[in-house]
């Protein structure tokens, strides 16, 4: 009976010995550095597969929230002919909130966009989304603006589709490509009965290289990958977001007086901005790394506020603060716990910052400061002042630099003590310490002097000693032999 050995064609051994390689390359190196590029490109093509796997849970998760907020708006439509159509379309939303313990997203499996932060909350893209809705029918002001909300959000919600069909695409090209080759790991117990024989093991464990069969795959290209990891690293280096002077009068607004927060936006409509809720969330993160646990509380609230009027619309300010102030009402629990989860996010983050500075300074890693010392043995820096009346151009220089420099600084030169300018120069930056120091040489205040040591007193003696000792230590460096 013939066999068949087709099945065998997909297996190709990266250690195979009949390999040819030139002359001037050695054959186990080259082995190794394909064994290596084969295992690399493997683990490669599986993290894509994991992330893709990852990205349309997700996804799938965000197309759930938006069908069900498409259809709480099309079962309100004919209620938005009759009512306000701005309050109709918030009550859709909070209706289409759902359990908010599945507001945050799936785990992200090992290794999957490691780079990058936890992906947002349903709620939080959800607010995007709106955002985003908004301000295309801004744009286009539609005259039924409730019926264009439902098909601008239904576009968004085709658009989340297409991507998953382009996602699932991908998955089924890795997918079949992962399986076109047998690898080690597609091995597996097809029989295992009592009766084979206990000498096939004992042969297989006398060869322990069998677990390495490696593949080779040479039509894998892991060029967009690290591209996309680029321009990902680029999006991600935003310019310095701060608030503007009336967001920052905002914050202090305390965050259960509505009625002046509602007051406050009607007179200056324009921090309604996302740019605006960016900077008063950096305004949290840094108030809560000093400490300030009540006002990094009340920012998040205030820029929360601010992200919620503007997802509600045109009329969306109105609508939040009417149903804010209702009591009992859901957008209440929706609101304070997005407030409260933003919050010890920031708490967490701050932690985590703060006991890192705190170790930093414990293992000794202080700032960089720039010092005087003298580095001759013997020798000591003087420091002279140039006069107020000099009719000599070299002092007339010094005394021009030396009026220019600080009051600190002049007192510390004044005194005559290298400690003190030192103390000085220690509370300045670095890069403006080393332009004081060239200044000071420039005017000549400073100069190296043989040290004057009084070897009648037991100090002078001790001090005489040390200097000797020093001078041995480097002519014996100089000449070991």
């Amino acid at each position: 009976m013939p066999v068949d050995y087709s099945k065998w064609d997909a297996l190709e051994l990266s250690d195979d010995s009949d390999i040819e390689v030139h002359p001037n390359v050695d054959k186990r190196s080259f082995i190794r550095a394909k064994q290596n590029q084969i295992h690399m490109e493997r683990q490669q093509r599986k993290l894509q597969i994991e992330t893709l796997k990852y990205e349309r849970q997700v996804n799938d998760g965000l197309m759930k929230r938006i069908s069900s907020l498409l259809s709480a708006l099309k079962a309100h439509a004919a209620e938005a002919e009759t009512r306000n159509p701005g309050e109709v379309a918030f009550q859709a939303v909070m209706e289409s909130v759902g359990n908010p313990e599945d507001d945050k997203p799936p785990a992200r499996p090992e290794g999957v966009h490691a780079q990058e932060e936890q992906p947002p909350t349903y709620t939080k893209m959800m607010a995007t989304l709106l955002d985003q809705v908004n301000k295309e029918l801004d744009e286009k002001k539609p005259e039924n603006r409730y019926n264009a909300m439902i098909e601008e959000i239904g576009v968004h919600l085709k658009k989340v589709q297409e991507l998953q069909q382009e996602l699932l695409k991908k998955l089924a090209e890795l997918e079949k490509e992962e399986s076109r080759k047998i690898t080690s790991e597609s091995i597996h117990t097809g029989f295992d009965s009592s009766h084979v024989n206990k000498s096939a093991p004992s042969t297989s464990g006398t060869k322990p290289d069998d677990s390495k069969v490696e593949l080779l795959n040479p039509n894998f290209s892991m060029t967009k990958p690290e591209e996309s990891k680029a321009s990902a690293a680029d999006d991600d280096e935003d310019k310095e977001i701060e608030a503007s002077p009336d967001a920052r009068k905002f914050a202090n607004i305390k965050a259960s007086n509505y009625r002046e927060s509602n007051t406050f936006i009607s007179a200056h409509p324009h921090i309604l901005s996302e740019k605006e809720t960016d900077g008063l969330l950096i305004m949290a993160f840094d108030a809560q790394l000093d400490g300030k646990d009540d006002f990094a509380r009340q920012c998040v609230h205030q820029a929360l506020l601010l992200q919620y009027c503007r997802a509600l619309g045109k009329d969306g300010v109105a609508l939040f603060f009417k149903r804010i102030t209702t009591k009992g009402h859901q957008a209440q629990d929706v609101f304070y716990k997005d407030v409260q989860d933003t919050y010890y996010r920031i708490k967490n983050r701050a932690a985590e910052i703060n006991a890192q500075r705190e170790a930093e300074g414990a293992s000794g890693e202080g700032v960089e400061q720039i010092q005087l010392h003298a580095v001759e043995p013997g020798t000591e820096i003087k420091i002279k002042i140039p006069p107020e009346q000099s009719e000599n151009d070299d002092e007339k220089r010094g005394r021009e630099i030396y009026n220019g420099f600080s009051p600190d600084m002049q007192k510390a030169l004044a005194s005559g003590s290298l400690d003190k300018v030192n103390e000085v120069l220690g509370k300045m930056k670095v890069d403006d310490a080393e332009e004081v120091v060239g200044l000071l040489s420039e005017a000549g205040i400073l100069s190296l002097e043989e040290q004057i040591i009084d070897a009648t007193t037991e100090e002078g003696q001790k001090h005489l000693k040390e200097i000797e000792e020093q001078a041995a230590l480097e002519s014996y460096a100089d000449d070991p032999e």
